[in-house]
């Protein structure tokens, strides 16, 4: 008796894949399971229009295997929008492996998983994300050679964070010069959320630049560390939202930006690594509404597929960094675009990577 078992709130459920609006028209998803390994996993291919479908694989401890589908959902589906804005000729694609990264990540679940990718011929590229590193793409890439982000000494381009930082970084100098007139940061009060590898190499770049940065993070032993090497404050309060701050950048897991915070966030621009940052996309609005800029995620944060793509190219670091640099660029082009046609940064971005996706359908019909 399905009464019996399922409470209102899980309804929605019931359509758990294409009844949900992260579905989105994905053109196919892949249930990874096995038993000897104890591999869980879920390939989401959201677009291949441009290309093969690139994005990470990221391995995370969610509370229920919804969280996980519609995680895979979410992600796969920014990997097509920012493939599409960055120019590259790739579709979206993004994988999750369900559970402890500390304790369940073994070479055999690495390989297993491979062979998965393997399967679908292509059709979909691994790399790389949290709870992954470089030497797990090495891995999966004894069975596969459908992975990207493997070491430079196997003939990679190695650890996409720092090439994803400088993107963020890019992006938020381009956000300020629309906001204050100058892309310098220096003494902005930034606060940057989240000092994983990505984060951290942001905040290498900001204290570079002479900003005043803030950090939070939850590990302590992180905050520790980073605060000794860049001389940076470690964030003491218990709601960040509501500090006073220029720049907010989130660099740890999306949808900070929800209707608990929205209304506190006091930042003049938000600018950061995390993905899928708006918990809905009425936040975008909310946010233009308060004259706070907002540079979206799935362009400014693009780096790490430009780095990792250029390993299917064969272009070096130099190509690299030029097409990171453009981020800088593109985000100009994105705030006055939102700012010309009345529409939020988010939707202008969104509309333009659509563009580009239409326009090679027409081609390729």
């Amino acid at each position: 008796m399905i009464s019996d078992v399922i409470n209102a709130k899980d309804l929605p459920k019931l359509d758990p894949v294409f009844g949900q609006l992260s579905f989105d028209d994905h053109e196919q998803i892949v249930f990874c399971n096995d038993k000897d390994t104890g591999l869980k996993a879920i390939i989401g291919i959201h677009n291949t229009v441009l290309g093969p479908a690139l994005g990470g694989t990221r391995m995370w401890q969610y509370n229920n295997e919804w969280e996980a589908l519609n995680d895979a959902l979410r992600l796969s589906r920014g990997m097509t929008f920012k493939s599409a804005i960055t120019g590259l000729n790739l579709g979206g694609g993004k994988a999750v492996i369900i559970g402890d990264a500390k304790t369940q990540k073994t070479p055999e679940l690495m390989r297993k998983f491979g062979e998965f990718v393997h399967s679908l011929s292509g059709k979909y590229i691994t790399a790389e994300d949290v709870g992954m590193t470089t030497e797990d793409m090495d891995t999966v890439r004894e069975v596969t050679p459908y992975v990207t982000g493997i070491s430079e000494s196997k003939g990679g381009a190695g650890n996409p964070s720092p090439i994803t930082a400088y993107g963020v970084f890019m992006g938020m100098k381009a956000a300020a010069k629309f906001k204050f007139g100058s892309d310098v940061l220096e003494d902005k009060s930034i606060h940057v959320q989240g000092i994983g590898h990505v984060g951290e190499a942001l905040v290498e770049h900001l204290v570079n630049e002479g900003a005043k940065v803030t950090i939070s993070d939850i590990s302590q032993e992180r905050l520790e560390t980073v605060r000794s090497k860049y001389n940076v404050t470690i964030y003491g309060g218990n709601d960040v939202y509501s500090e006073e701050m220029d720049i907010y950048a989130p660099c740890a897991l999306g949808a900070t930006i929800n209707d608990a915070t929205i209304n506190k966030i006091k930042a003049k621009i938000i600018a950061g690594a995390a993905n899928n940052q708006l918990a809905e996309d009425k936040h975008g609005k909310m946010l233009q509404d308060r004259g706070i800029v907002y540079a979206p995620d799935f362009l400014i944060n693009a780096g790490g597929i430009i780095n990792v793509y250029a390993e299917l190219e064969n272009y070096g670091r130099q190509e690299i960094i030029r097409k990171t640099e453009n981020i800088y660029n593109t985000t100009i082009e994105i705030l006055e675009r939102a700012k010309a046609n009345g529409v939020t940064t988010n939707t202008a971005a969104l509309n333009m990577a659509k563009e580009r996706i239409e326009a090679r359908k027409k081609e390729n019909s």
